[in-house]
């Protein structure tokens, strides 16, 4: 226990955290900060591991999956995903769930990361659940949240993930102003390299790097036939056939290409579905009381978001 202990006092720790939001760029603004000469990111995007503490009973009611990511609740394996950080001036953990569980993600920062500089992008909620829902159906994710949104239940994670203001709040109660920043999507849209100068200043890199910000990643798409994409995706007879068959004859990265491509063919630009009027001024009045708090809280003019 002691030579581990040693071990993890050795290992490099993340510098900053990305603390959320889903479906508001964050994957972009990732691979931005990943161009960086002076910033090191984790082998796993998102280990988890600051989110919440795993108990025992809950890794043993899904062992198989946990065995293959030890990092989200061993504390040593989690150091393990930045080992490959050597002399860069910033190291980084994109967990962006941090926010949404800022009740029990809160207190293990500060006793995992104290010291970390943290930020999150924030967008439109309307328009982040909207771009959440349409990924589920993308992914096929059998549950409640592809159901329309207005169908949902108001406590659904979907819609909950957009009630940023209680999250905000205690995040700045927590680490103050100096160590925690909020950025808007809109910001990313208008002037990307503007804002991921900003960010780079805010992490202590140099801000005469500039980004190729022309790539947008994680951009919503839905599939063109729903029957073909649970084929792909989902677990079925006709999958595993598949997939013994090819299994002989072609090696698994070309594999996994033939289906990113099937995956690829069968997906349109979210432009062709939309929110109807109706739905959307239902989710509207969902989200006014909180928009309207937040933007007091931050003094910045959230007024878009309120239609």
């Amino acid at each position: 226990m002691k030579k581990l202990n040693q071990l993890c006092l050795k290992m490099p720790l993340p510098t900053f955290l990305i603390a959320g939001v889903q479906k508001a760029g964050t994957s972009s603004v990732y691979k931005y900060l990943e161009q960086h000469p002076q910033v090191c990111l984790g082998t796993v995007k998102e280990p988890n591991f600051l989110v919440s503490e795993l108990t025992p009973e809950k890794i043993e009611s899904n062992q198989a999956y946990y065995e293959k990511r030890a990092w989200r609740y061993s504390y040593d394996k989690y150091l393990e995903n930045f080992s490959k950080c050597t002399n860069e001036s910033a190291i980084g953990d994109g967990s962006v769930n941090c926010l949404f569980h800022y009740e029990t993600s809160i207190p293990r920062i500060q006793k995992y990361i104290p010291n970390a500089k943290i930020f999150v992008v924030l967008r439109h909620p309307v328009e982040r659940a909207f771009s959440d829902y349409l990924m589920h159906l993308r992914d096929a994710i059998d549950s409640k949240q592809t159901l329309p949104l207005v169908q949902q239940s108001p406590s659904s994670f979907q819609l909950c993930k957009g009630l940023y203001y209680e999250s905000i709040k205690s995040f700045q109660d927590a680490f103050g102003i100096e160590q925690f920043r909020v950025y808007l999507y809109n910001d990313l849209c208008q002037d990307s390299i503007k804002m991921m100068k900003d960010i780079y200043n805010f992490i202590g890199v140099s801000t005469d790097f500039e980004p190729d910000t022309s790539q947008k990643y994680q951009t919503a798409s839905i599939p063109k036939n729903s029957l073909i994409n649970r084929l792909l995706r989902k677990q079925n007879p006709l999958k595993t056939v598949f997939r013994s068959t090819l299994g002989t004859l072609l090696p698994e990265k070309k594999r996994q290409k033939i289906r990113s491509w099937l995956i690829s063919a069968n997906s349109q630009s979210k432009q062709s579905v939309s929110l109807s009027p109706e739905d959307r001024q239902v989710l509207l009045d969902y989200y006014r009381e909180d928009v309207l708090k937040l933007q007091d809280y931050l003094d910045r003019d959230l007024s878009a978001w309120l239609k």
